[in-house]
């Protein structure tokens, strides 16, 4: 058995991240996913087109491998009919299209819960589907990292907003919109019928920043972001060693680890120390401590203090480069990476974040050309080739 989801079909009409993303995710997990592209193609496979002279789109490819693609232009009769018999037989349908697109071509949840009720419907936008801002264009830099208060809550005074990388917001959007469809199918079985599934980025940058959002709507306060001089608890803490190598300490319930750290770094005058003598102190005296947390790890480097640290029960973790990441035989060891058969051999790329026992996870293919299975897809819905000419003669079909 491939995956928890072999036998599932799959629409997916989508852009760039988010809902892709999702979709990604089930292919797999073993569902079959196809990809309705429009005749032009999804406009994150141009995302590198004059950037880089690389072949390939690495964030394209993690995002739609798995895959089969159907070419469909959506605005002829034709192409609608043969996306209605796809969505007829599938058993979910996600897209990332804005609600006005999604009711301009006709494909909204009571059409096609009409046509299909059994159908799990996965609607991923920026700001929910419904509400006076459903249109609005988004991509998670502007509701999941901007809206959902998750740049700013990143932001030390002085600060400028840094920066978020590609796919972020989109990637933790897809990955619940996989979970609520896996549930949603879940109640299926129970119930025979599908229902309306919506995750929003807007919605999943706010409850990432659930503790302080759950703050402010207890107490109507948060504690405001701050610079690691003047972290709450100065131990929970990023620090450099010798040769400038960064790693962070992991020392949340500071009184317990307190007396570890003092141990490994061989302080005990620190303990003495009125101003560090207990959690209220260290907070108060917080840039005082870092300054002489900074000068002793100053005097080795991160290969001696590791060892140093683990042998006292100091938790720690490097911070590491995603060079570095890619080369981490733990990250290896924990299933982050999965090995893929591509057009120019077997490549390393990123796994979905999930594994199964009994029914293992598994990439069935590479990401798809565009309208690569259209003729595949459309012989499987009971097409013969002289409708599909018919339909490329029509504008249909690429």
């Amino acid at each position: 058995m491939a995956g928890p989801l072999e036998g599932i079909r799959v629409v997916e009409l989508g852009v760039w991240v988010a809902g892709p993303s999702a979709a990604a995710i089930l292919a797999d997990w073993g569902a079959d996913v196809v990809k309705v592209e429009p005749p032009e193609g999804d406009p994150f496979r141009g995302l590198f087109a004059g950037l880089i002279e690389l072949e390939g789109n690495p964030p394209f490819e993690l995002d739609n491998r798995g895959k089969r693609s159907i070419a469909l232009d959506l605005e002829t009769p034709g192409g609608r009919e043969a996306a209605w018999r796809l969505i007829e037989r599938a058993d979910v349908f996600i897209s990332n299209l804005r609600p006005k697109a999604l009711e301009k071509l006709g494909l909204t949840y009571e059409a096609c819960s009409a046509r299909n009720p059994r159908l799990v419907y996965c609607q991923v936008t920026g700001y929910g589907p419904e509400g006076e801002e459903s249109n609005r264009a988004a991509y998670d830099v502007g509701a999941f990292w901007s809206r959902g208060a998750v740049g700013a809550s990143l932001m030390a005074p002085g600060m400028d907003p840094p920066q978020q990388r590609g796919g972020m917001g989109d990637h933790m959007t897809g990955a619940n919109a996989a979970g609520a469809i896996a549930a949603a199918l879940y109640a299926r079985e129970r119930t025979g019928r599908g229902q309306r599934v919506s995750v929003s980025l807007l919605r999943v940058g706010a409850y990432m920043m659930g503790w302080d959002l759950n703050t402010q709507l207890r107490f109507g306060l948060v504690g405001p972001p701050y610079d690691r001089y003047h972290a709450v608890n100065p131990i929970i803490n990023c620090f450099r060693d010798r040769d400038g190598r960064w790693f962070w300490l992991l020392l949340l319930q500071a009184d317990r680890h307190w007396p570890d750290l003092l141990r490994a770094i061989d302080a005990p005058w620190l303990a003495e120390d009125p101003r560090f003598r207990d959690i209220p102190s260290r907070r108060d005296h917080a840039p005082e401590l870092v300054a002489e947390l900074d000068r002793i790890f100053a005097q080795r480097p991160l290969s001696e203090w590791g060892p140093i640290f683990d042998h006292h029960n100091v938790w720690w973790a490097p911070i590491q480069t995603i060079a570095e990441l890619a080369e981490d035989p733990v990250a290896e060891q924990a299933g982050v990476f999965v090995r893929v058969e591509s057009p120019w051999g077997i490549v390393r790329q990123v796994a979905t974040p999930a594994s199964f026992s009994d029914t293992p996870a598994e990439v069935r293919r590479w990401a798809p050309e565009l309208g690569q299975h259209t003729e595949e897809v459309l012989l499987e819905l009971g097409y013969d080739w002289e409708e599909i000419s018919a339909l490329k003669e029509a504008g249909a079909i690429p």
